[in-house]
């Protein structure tokens, strides 16, 4: 009699888990993955939801007869916490689609996992251009930018101001080492030497040791091949050590407008950078910068911005392939166009690279800035066809034939 009743009760709660299933295959569910509290985390985290909202709020809240839903989590910088996370999504939760992700080891690992799942990820927040070479995914699709792109656009310009030999201090996971080589292959294809290297530790608060090192390496220009908290730590004690008073040009590809920000224009001024985005750019930039301000308090980064256009564009794709199954979704993203208020005629790529224009931008002085965010001047617009690395280039198995 016991075991009957154990049975049944089982079999109840399979009821239960079923249906509740089967409630949450109702919607389209979006989660973001991202850095909340960390040294990433004003150029993603709550500005990524925040953008995610937006873009949900534009479609109205619901796509084929079905509400979107929004769920969020902090990896807290973590390989192994962020993968379990997208794991327990795509398999409890039935989350459709991960985007943000500014961690490029956990963004290479879910790569296959939506592959695995038949889900969708968008890493708008890691930048390794492995995403779209060799460890590229059918379920995958690189969104805002790549170190291929990034370092392109800056050691190009350098070069061309007399930037012949470089120094890197490079952050000790997939991204940095991503940054390091994808540039090393621009300074060597310019005539240019590396003169040496140094790696550090994630969310590194000292980097005395490091600027001493490349000081004495008489290298004339510095990359930071590194993000977030790392850049504006990095940025501010080279200004300590002087080397840019010294003549050593100071670059950080991954810098954002919210590092410019926090290092302040005094110390910042010069520095080069690449971006998709400037909130300034057009009227429709402006609007939207406008809207993410009123809610945010400050405009968002280009990660941001982007972030905004991969959920937009992921929503449509569902509404024209009738479904929000992966595939027939991934196929629709790489048919449609992408125009909105961070890019024109922009498109997805076989290998899953979103091509889109790049600007290479520059830090104001104080006297050039009207204060508050006025931080940056656009320089030069390198032409996506230009800006990231050509299709039979990448060894992604997808256009392997091609």
């Amino acid at each position: 009699m016991q075991g009957a009743k154990v049975a049944v009760a089982m079999l109840l709660s399979c009821w239960v888990l079923a249906g509740a299933a089967l409630a949450q295959n109702k919607a389209v569910k979006i989660g973001v993955l991202d850095d909340m509290s960390g040294l990433y985390a004003d150029n993603t985290g709550p500005g990524d939801v925040l953008s995610v909202k937006l873009a949900i709020a534009d479609f109205s809240g619901s796509v084929l007869g079905k509400p979107i839903e929004m769920v969020s989590a902090d990896f807290q910088n973590k390989a192994d916490v962020g993968v379990g996370i997208a794991k327990r999504w795509y398999d409890d939760e039935n989350v459709d689609l991960v985007v943000g992700i500014p961690n490029s080891t956990v963004a290479l690992a879910l790569v296959k996992v939506a592959e695995e799942k038949n889900r969708i990820v968008m890493p708008t927040a890691a930048a390794t251009s492995e995403l779209t070479g060799k460890s590229c995914g059918a379920n995958s699709i690189h969104w805002i930018y790549d170190t291929y792109g990034q370092t392109k656009t800056i050691v190009n310009a350098l070069s061309k101001m007399g930037g012949d030999t470089w120094f890197f201090i490079t952050v000790d996971y997939a991204f940095g080492l991503a940054v390091q080589a994808d540039a090393t292959g621009f300074i060597q294809a310019a005539g240019g030497k590396v003169l040496g290297s140094v790696k550090h530790p994630l969310n590194n608060p000292d980097f005395s040791s490091f600027l001493l090192q490349a000081q004495a390496s008489k290298a004339k220009g510095l990359m930071l091949a590194n993000g977030g908290g790392d850049i504006v730590n990095g940025v501010k004690q080279a200004a300590e050590f002087g080397l840019a008073k010294q003549g050593m040009r100071i670059s950080a590809p991954l810098a954002q407008f919210p590092d410019v920000y926090s290092i302040g224009l005094p110390i910042a001024q010069g520095l080069l950078m690449s971006s998709p985005f400037y909130y300034d750019m057009t009227p429709a930039a402006r609007a939207y910068t406008d809207r993410f301000t009123k809610e945010m308090g400050r405009p968002p980064s280009f990660i941001q911005a982007g972030t905004y256009g991969a959920v937009a564009h992921y929503l449509k794709a569902v509404k024209a392939a009738g479904t929000s199954e992966a595939k027939a979704v991934v196929a629709q993203m790489k048919t449609l166009p992408i125009n909105d208020f961070m890019t024109k005629d922009g498109k997805v790529r076989a290998d899953g690279r979103v091509i889109r224009d790049m600007y290479l931008m520059q830090a104001k002085t104080p006297a050039e800035s009207k204060g508050g965010w006025d931080l940056v001047k656009m320089v030069a617009t390198v032409p996506g066809s230009e800006a990231f690395r050509p299709l039979n280039e990448g060894g992604c198995a997808l256009v392997a034939n091609r």
